[in-house]
């Protein structure tokens, strides 16, 4: 009996070990390709488009479809350096303040530009630090958003919240404004890891703060963790997973590091040394999805996972999850308002993006104009090839059929690609005339799959690891 269990154990290794083999040899381990949160991708647009189409296109909603809306807070108090976001810090609330004003002020010009009628299905605050603002900046914020789009009966309303930058009093204001959802930022428990990226978050605050979401009413709880920081080896990421279970999140996000110190300064103060190498970064989000699976959770694409009466779960199930600029989502609204500096909206017509530097967006806004500074108009084939990445990226499913109903002889362009992939992949995909899959063992090759669908993709962008 030990024999043959020692045995299986060589043979399984063996097999993982030929899996990497493969896996290298299409490019795991060196491609570096978009997460393909949208299509095109931001590096591509271009300062023709900007606040002048955005509030032709804004105009152009029609009041009876919701929207969602994204709202940026670019502040922090601390500057963690893996994070690659638009963010800047600040000791005091005055610039922050200052900005909340800035933002009342696109909402009179947003107000002004909109049909009436339009209604919000989803909102969410993003940042930087969204818990940075005391219980009357949140409450003016708020009741302004809802003076401009009155929520949806059933309207979520979530927001990043940072465990220390919170306390009781915030989240009673934000529960008390309708939140309903809360995403915490967690990436890595471990006090090593966590000196190495410049961010201290012990457990027991993080702890703490859940508490309280749950003690004012808040039961919907999303746990973002990062793989591939500093230090970080399988030990160390097991006892994170661990503490984060206890914790019992709804949802669960583990994305892979993105180490682009070109675009992030800050980020030239991680040790690049001491990151995990590129199969290395492979086993430990292969341990963490092995752990979330076994706790329970449904996987969801390439990186997220839900309890499986989660709606995000039966998103995946029923075939309507979808991918926006936070990830994965269950949210069905066809139009997102970005607001605040450095937002994207994602327009029926394309996308436009807010001046990202902060002091560039408040200029805009004084000036009387929507802040839109670059953006993409979309063409039909921009539409037929969003939403077949978007298929790949949500379902490991390209449905051929469903494209020629919406695209119809467009969908004909696909078929030198689709039958290029399924060359180069062999029986990691299987292609048909209905359908390309991306079968299990193939699945980690997924974005760089979807890049082959890519027009835009250029060699000058310098992208994120695809393992």
């Amino acid at each position: 009996m030990i024999l043959r269990k020692v045995h299986d154990r060589e043979k399984a290794h063996t097999m993982h070990m030929k899996q990497i083999d493969r896996l290298r040899s299409l490019g795991l381990f060196d491609a570096r390709v978009p997460r393909y949160t949208s299509y095109p991708t931001a590096p591509i647009f271009s300062p023709d488009v900007g606040a002048a189409h955005q509030a032709e296109a804004l105009a152009a909603l029609d009041p009876d479809e919701p929207v969602s809306v994204y709202l940026h807070i670019p502040f922090c108090e601390r500057l963690c350096w893996f994070c690659a976001c638009r963010t800047q810090g600040t000791k005091t609330l005055s610039p922050v303040e200052s900005y909340i004003g800035t933002l009342e002020q696109e909402l009179a010009l947003l107000k002004g530009t909109l049909t009436a009628g339009m209604r919000m299905g989803r909102m969410h605050w993003g940042g930087g630090t969204p818990t940075i603002l005391p219980p009357h900046l949140i409450h003016r914020l708020a009741r302004a958003v809802r003076a401009v789009i009155p929520p949806t009966e059933d309207h979520e309303f979530s927001v990043e919240i940072d465990p220390t930058m919170v306390d009781f009093q915030k989240i009673e204001a934000l529960a008390q404004e309708g939140m309903n959802r809360a995403s915490i930022g967690i990436q890595d428990f471990d006090p090593k890891v966590q000196e190495a990226i410049g961010r201290i978050q012990p457990f027991d605050v993080t702890k703490a703060c859940v508490d309280d979401l749950r003690a004012a009413g808040i039961h919907s709880l999303n746990a973002d963790l990062v793989y591939g920081l500093p230090h970080q080896d399988l030990t160390r990421l097991d006892d994170t997973v661990s503490k984060v279970l206890e914790l019992a999140p709804d949802r669960l996000a583990i994305f892979g590091y993105a180490h682009v110190p070109w675009v992030s300064k800050r980020q030239q103060l991680i040790d690049g040394d001491a990151l995990p190498k590129e199969v290395e970064r492979y086993e430990l989000a292969r341990l963490a999805a092995q752990r979330f699976g076994d706790a329970g959770f449904d996987a969801i694409g390439i990186d997220h996972f839900a309890r499986p009466g989660d709606s995000l779960a039966q998103a995946a199930r029923s075939g309507h999850l979808r991918r926006n600029f936070q990830g994965y989502t269950d949210d069905t609204c066809p139009t997102l308002i970005g607001l605040g500096a450095s937002s994207i909206s994602r327009l029926p017509s394309g996308y436009v993006q807010n001046a990202p530097a902060t002091a560039a967006y408040i200029q805009r806004i004084e000036t009387g104009t929507l802040a839109g500074a670059r953006g993409h108009v979309m063409s039909v084939d921009d539409l037929l090839r969003a939403r077949a990445i978007e298929m790949l990226m949500c379902d490991f499913r390209l449905d051929r059929d469903a494209l020629r109903r919406d695209f119809g002889a467009q969908t004909a362009t696909l078929a030198p690609t689709l039958a290029m992939i399924a060359e180069r992949y062999g029986d990691l995909v299987t292609l048909t005339e209905d359908h390309l899959a991306v079968e299990p063992q193939g699945r980690p090759l997924t974005r760089i799959i979807a890049s082959a669908l890519d027009t835009h993709l250029s060699d000058n962008e310098r992208f994120s690891h695809a393992s």
